[in-house]
């Protein structure tokens, strides 16, 4: 216990003193805590893991099975402008903590006279399977803004999905998403995802 407090403290960017204050207990007990000079009660236990966004099971040990997704992707989208479908690519930066994840454009995959923009969202991860969220533009001039709703692969290697938002085009626009570790491979999943949908019409 003392190892997963210390580790996950250190994950969330909290010093001794803030996990004591949000977990309303003392700080030397915070640090008996790490120290493994002593347990904390069920009571405390509880309040310490809500403070570190873990389960009491976490807290005690047992392993959470978690996908971890942080790191560098690539995002392609289906997008569209004056009625013309526009397939982009951009590098996104995934942050994970707990079941949330925070993402980030690292590049603008096309030109701003094109319809490209940074913009940043979140994600929610769900028993490791679907992944929810919402995304919105980092440009002033751009008012894109809308959610994100994702299948991740069983190995969390790719996820595929659609987004539905303000857009260019309109205000209640849709089209599919795919992200990956590579662009090549995020351009091909949006193609397959096209080639089943035409299939599915014809």
């Amino acid at each position: 216990m003392s190892e997963v407090i210390r580790r996950r403290r250190a994950e969330l960017g909290m010093s001794q003193a803030d996990l004591a204050r949000v977990a309303g207990v003392d700080t030397r007990q915070i640090r008996r805590y790490e120290a493994g000079d002593q347990q904390p009660l069920l009571s405390v236990a509880v309040a310490i893991a809500n403070a570190l966004q873990i389960s009491v099971g976490e807290l005690a040990g047992m392993p959470d099975h978690r996908i971890n997704l942080s790191g560098d992707w690539w995002a392609a989208w289906q997008t569209f402008k004056d009625g013309e479908e526009i397939i982009t690519s951009q590098e996104v930066r995934f942050l994970q903590q707990g079941e949330l994840i925070q993402l980030e454009t690292i590049t603008r995959g096309i030109s701003v006279e094109d319809g490209g923009y940074m913009w940043r969202g979140e994600l929610r991860l769900w028993d490791n399977e679907i992944l929810m969220g919402w995304y919105a533009a980092n440009d002033g001039s751009v008012r894109s803004k809308g959610t994100m709703y994702f299948v991740l692969h069983t190995h969390g290697i790719n996820m595929t999905g659609r987004w539905v938002g303000l857009s260019y085009d309109g205000q209640v626009m849709t089209g599919w998403g795919a992200m990956a570790k590579s662009e090549n491979e995020a351009q091909d999943l949006i193609a397959t995802l096209k080639d089943r949908e035409d299939e599915s019409v014809g």
